[in-house]
């Protein structure tokens, strides 16, 4: 009789791990079952908002559930990026990480670096460029330069935040060419492009696919682009390099999820991303929006954006970042 308890006991017992196991495997193979929220650390309409909110709809329409964008500005990306970094590791929360990923902690903003995410993948690179009114009095980089010399701290150039990648290229920019200017930050890079087109700041040095409205329509023009080739958005437009400054600085973004996210809903999210990446529409916007397309794994992404916080880590103590 005590045999017979024992094995029912133990019978009984192996049935419950065989079903907490296949409980675990059903979870896992259910992910996602509810809304993913994508924070976007900057504000709408800039290039990391375009490119945030179409990826998002391309994962939605492979992982079958809604996959929302938030908006999160300030701290140069800081503020989002704390966000998603803070959130729940359940895979329900992701988010878009910025160059500025591998700049806020060298800058003392915050502790975040891109050792404090678990990475999705790479999509896209934008390089910086000067860009000011049609109207403005000069018409060449040299004649830029030679105005802000003229008018020391007089000259305002926006860029995207404190510390974002933006301010840092201006202040490159300025302390290779060797002129004071003013640096006044903006919630992202469609606010200060506004502000350039409606004359309250002097320059921006965005993106060109990022100011290319403005290009487009002739009220803004292009001094120079600060990447190793010329951008698409502006073919004729001279780099840094090719006018004698050694200046090569661009943005790049890609997505992020919390440490300790589960890896079955990594291995989801990953797959779902490279899906949205290779999707008609997102290479539509890349190519309507001048962005050059930039695929990497999430492994690669990690070593890459590693690589970009040792350089930036040695770059922004030798330049002046002071704002307005």
């Amino acid at each position: 009789m005590k045999k017979t308890i024992m094995t029912l006991i133990l019978v009984s017992m192996i049935s419950l791990l065989v079903a907490c196991g296949n409980t675990n495997e059903n979870s896992a193979e259910e992910f996602p079952k509810n809304q993913i929220e994508v924070i976007v650390p900057f504000a709408a309409g800039g290039a990391s908002d375009l490119v945030s909110r179409t990826i998002a709809q391309e994962m939605e329409n492979e992982l079958g559930v809604p996959v929302v964008i938030t908006n999160k500005t300030g701290g140069s990306g800081a503020t989002g990026l704390h966000a998603i970094k803070d959130a729940k590791p359940d895979g329900y929360t992701i988010g878009y990480a910025p160059a500025e990923l591998a700049m806020l902690e060298g800058l003392e903003l915050a502790e975040i670096s891109p050792d404090s995410f678990e990475t999705l993948g790479q999509l896209m690179t934008i390089p910086a460029a000067i860009t000011v009114s049609a109207d403005a009095p000069y018409d060449t980089l040299d004649e830029f330069i030679a105005y802000a010399k003229d008018h020391p701290g007089e000259v305002k150039i926006g860029n995207s935040g404190m510390g974002s990648i933006w301010h840092i290229a201006a202040a490159a920019f300025a302390q290779e060419v060797d002129v004071e200017v003013s640096h006044v930050p903006y919630d992202g890079a469609a606010p200060a492009v506004t502000a350039l087109l409606g004359k309250h700041i002097d320059a921006v040095t965005v993106s060109p696919s990022e100011a290319i409205s403005g290009i487009n329509s002739g009220d803004l023009k292009v001094l120079a682009v600060m990447s190793q080739e010329p951008d698409v958005n502006v073919p004729d437009v001279p780099t840094m390099k090719d006018l004698g400054y050694d200046i090569d600085l661009s943005g790049w973004g890609g997505f992020v999820a919390p440490v300790d996210t589960p890896d079955e809903a990594l291995e989801t999210l990953r797959d779902a991303f490279k899906v949205a990446y290779e999707s008609d529409a997102f290479q539509k916007l890349l190519e309507d929006r001048g962005m050059n397309p930039n695929y990497q794994s999430g492994e690669d992404f990690k070593k890459f954006s590693l690589e970009q916080y040792d350089y930036f880590s040695e770059l922004i103590p030798t330049v002046e970042l002071s704002e307005e």
